[in-house]
């Protein structure tokens, strides 16, 4: 068994030799900025039937009940959310030439606050509301919640903008997300189980393609030892900087 220092020079000599990277992330990572995981232990589904608050059915009938249950919690939690090293590290690998896409299952916002340019929303985006009558996006941390639903100036209730149960994957997302997946060279798997489909067939679009996987999760997934090459184990956040302190000395 490798030891975490030979697993680390394995993913920076991969990454080191490559200008077309592409990191599918989840839940993990933006655990470390105090945003909870949805699914899994402790997460927001063991308190709420996501069927009963987390459903366009039930967005639509009371949408007061949803941003009452579900959303004003997650609007002040979301608001005061900053990217943590996990995210900064993401970013770092792009301005140096060899990350070129992040795919996320988030919908935080941290990556683009980070600095990452080109961000697939693969569940939309909490960041940001719409507008269900006239269609206007809001910034979240701009939306009043004293009064729920919050409405938009043309009266219209504002929603996140991003994905309900009962709701598609924006189509755009998943083609780019198929489409960068299958070109890429290196692809890092960062806090995601790779449980839920269809995120979780990115890696092995990634591998059937000839790229090379590397997980950084705390604990094994689905992939691991069968999709993906490398497995890091660890906090994203910590993993990252030695990833980067690594690739910055090389430099």
């Amino acid at each position: 068994m490798k030891s975490l220092d030979a697993l680390i020079s394995a993913a920076v000599d991969h990454l080191a030799a490559t200008r077309n990277a592409v990191a599918l992330t989840g839940a993990g990572i933006s655990i470390e900025s105090g945003i909870p995981a949805f699914r899994g232990k402790g997460g927001l589904w063991e308190r709420f039937d996501p069927m009963e608050i987390a459903h366009i059915d039930a967005l639509v009938r009371d949408p007061a009940r949803v941003w009452k249950l579900l959303v004003k919690d997650l609007k002040e939690i979301m608001d005061r959310a900053a990217p943590n090293d996990g995210h900064k590290g993401l970013a770092r690998l792009e301005q140096l030439g060899i990350l070129q896409t992040v795919i996320t299952q988030n919908v935080d916002g941290l990556h683009q606050m980070a600095g990452n340019t080109d961000v697939i929303e693969f569940h939309g985006s909490f960041a940001w509301q719409r507008c269900m009558q006239c269609g206007r996006r809001v910034e979240t941390r701009a939306v009043d919640a004293s009064v729920l639903p919050p409405r938009c100036a043309c009266g219209g209730v504002l929603r996140p903008d991003a994905v309900f149960f009962g709701e598609m994957i924006p189509p755009m997302a998943l083609w780019r997300s198929q489409e960068t997946t299958a070109a890429c060279e290196v692809m890092l798997v960062v806090g995601t189980s790779a449980i839920v489909q269809p995120a979780a067939s990115m890696p092995l679009i990634a591998k059937e393609n000839g790229a090379v996987v590397i997980e950084i999760n705390p604990e094994a997934t689905p992939l691991t030892g069968v999709v993906s090459d490398i497995l890091i184990p660890g906090k994203a956040g910590d993993i990252m900087n030695r990833i980067l302190a690594q690739l910055e000395n090389a430099r």
